[in-house]
């Protein structure tokens, strides 16, 4: 099985945010690069606040890194 890095923030589902799982197991969903970071620190993975472009540590799948909005949504709302 590849390496893969163990924090994965997986592409958009339904509506907003974008869920979340550390070494395969699911977070939840996040909306914004804090509720990331307060997700990966209740998981006990402190050094992660400085490290969200580190792609050791974190794997941005299907959209761009810090990208919380799906490309069709209306940002005017």
């Amino acid at each position: 099985m590849p390496w893969q890095a163990p924090i994965v923030v997986h592409p958009f589902t339904s509506g907003d945010g974008r869920p979340v799982s550390v070494r395969g197991r699911r977070l939840g969903t996040a909306h914004s690069d804090r509720e990331l970071l307060e997700m990966l620190r209740a998981a006990g993975l402190d050094e992660a606040d400085a490290a969200l472009d580190d792609p050791h540590l974190v794997e941005w799948r299907g959209a761009p890194a810090h990208a919380w909005l799906p490309p069709h949504a209306d940002r005017s709302a």
